[in-house]
């Protein structure tokens, strides 16, 4: 039974129509089935049932007819003869009691139409009963004359008719019927599928659109024109989906640009390192710091890649972590001083600053995340610094604020607007390699952390940078 299942199953998914036009055709032709169905069935009941009445509607006039010729006055009861009364007397039996007076030259005494007409006016009421076969006929009896109490008619008229002539026109509206619904069915399977190809259309359009569209990579939109209410709010969840996708894409490519930006520098360290060891034979001592410069390298690496890694999956918010501050921010500028070899007259000093100063500020954020946002700024403070490069740090309730300040040239003004926007720099030409990166990469991370990064237009002389984060 379940392997009989199975195929009808697969039967009918094979059979099942694979396009929307197709499904939609099929269930408006199975519900315009249904109603055919029951309007001809309900069609032709009500035709059988009105042909039946008109039936009985004639015999019974007829049997009044014959009934006014029978004379009850006298016993026996006995028939009136009456001028060219053959066509009533067509089909037609007169009882009194169970005597015959007239019956039909065509219906045998002892055929089953001359009995059955016996049995109804036997009854001694008005009674019709039909019968089936070859010739079907339907007879009715009426009872003639008063009656006494208990006592039965005087005499009966039973009058036939044959139903052959009424049974070929039902079954000729029956034909008709099954003709017209298989005519409206027709028309209703290709008008459905008509008018769902038109109004997919716009949907296949859309379709190419999209096409072209991802190989382009074009900027148009699936709202543009006159469309349907229901196909513009498709049109508009096909843009903003594409909204989102290039979102991506942009944050997928600044990633990129992220990462090589900020690997560049380690990468610059362990190549330098490597050359400067194989230059010339070096001693174990000199050979140990190299090895210890690489690895710090790698380390760096691998905190770069963490870092923007747990930014771009959005984690940098849930598992924000802790570290003091100050030691973070101090390890941090010994390794960019020894990388940038900062003239001796350069100096760089981290400090506590406000009421907490005596308390080691610890950060709500790893210290990796903290390098990442506070290393752009102290590099280009690095860069950019006279003699002075200075590292604040103070508490605020529960905020920590980093300021980075230098003593160098300073912002341009005309430059402010564009600080923190991916790809700007204020001098291309300033003769080092950084892409611009730098400053919208700590605001983000920042950001991400609960946090800001703001430049301090008022500070002078050089250039101010505030970082604000939570506290640990």
């Amino acid at each position: 039974m379940s392997a009989t299942r199975s195929r009808l199953a697969a039967m009918a998914t094979r059979c099942r129509p694979r396009t929307l036009r197709g499904r939609l055709s099929l269930v408006a032709l199975t519900t315009a089935a249904l109603v055919m169905a029951v309007l001809t069935v309900v069609f032709n009941a009500a035709v059988q049932r009105h042909l039946a009445q008109q039936a009985d509607d004639e015999l019974r006039a007829r049997a009044a007819a014959v009934a006014a010729t029978v004379d009850t006055r006298h016993h026996p009861a006995r028939v009136l003869e009456t001028p060219d009364d053959a066509l009533l007397d067509t089909n037609v039996w007169i009882y009194a009691g169970s005597r015959v007076l007239e019956h039909p030259a065509s219906a045998p005494a002892d055929g089953t139409l001359t009995r059955t007409a016996a049995r109804l006016a036997a009854h001694g009421v008005p009674r019709c009963a039909a019968l089936d076969g070859a010739a079907p006929a339907r007879l009715c009896a009426e009872p003639v004359g008063g009656t006494r109490a208990g006592a039965p008619p005087a005499a009966a008229v039973v009058t036939a008719m044959d139903l052959g002539p009424y049974r070929a026109s039902a079954d000729t509206l029956l034909i008709a019927s099954l003709a017209l619904d298989g005519t409206v069915l027709a028309g209703t399977y290709l008008l459905t599928r008509l008018v769902v190809g038109r109004a997919l259309r716009p949907v296949g359009a859309m379709t190419d659109q999209a096409t072209r569209w991802s190989v382009v990579a074009s900027r148009q939109r699936f709202s543009a024109g006159d469309r349907p209410a229901e196909l513009a709010r498709l049109g508009a969840s096909l843009d903003a989906l594409l909204d989102r996708i290039r979102a991506l894409l942009r944050h997928e490519q600044q990633l990129t640009r992220e990462l090589s930006h900020e690997l560049r520098n380690p990468l610059a360290r362990i190549t330098a390192e490597l050359d400067w060891w194989q230059a010339r034979p070096r001693t174990t001592a000199e050979t140990c710091a190299t090895h210890s410069c690489i690895a710090d390298a790698a380390d760096s690496m691998r905190s770069i890649c963490d870092t923007l890694l747990d930014d771009a999956r959005a984690t940098a918010r849930t598992a924000p972590g802790t570290a003091d501050a100050l030691s973070v921010l101090r390890r941090l500028t010994d390794r960019l001083t020894d990388r940038l070899s900062l003239p001796g007259q350069t100096s760089v000093d981290v400090t506590a600053t406000g009421p907490h100063a005596p308390h080691a500020p610890v950060v709500g954020v790893s210290a990796a995340l903290l390098e990442r946002i506070v290393g752009p700024l102290a590099d280009n403070a690095l860069r950019h610094a006279r003699t002075h490069i200075g590292i604040r740090v103070s508490q605020d309730a529960d905020r920590i604020r980093v300021a980075v300040v230098d003593d160098g040239p300073g912002v341009p003004a005309a430059f402010v607007p564009y600080l923190f926007q991916p790809g700007r720099r204020a001098d291309p030409e300033d003769g080092h390699g950084g892409a611009g990166l730098g400053l919208p990469l700590a605001r983000r991370l920042a950001r991400s952390a609960g946090g800001e990064v703001t430049y301090d237009a008022a500070h002078s002389p050089g250039a101010a940078f505030v970082v604000t984060l939570p506290s640990g």
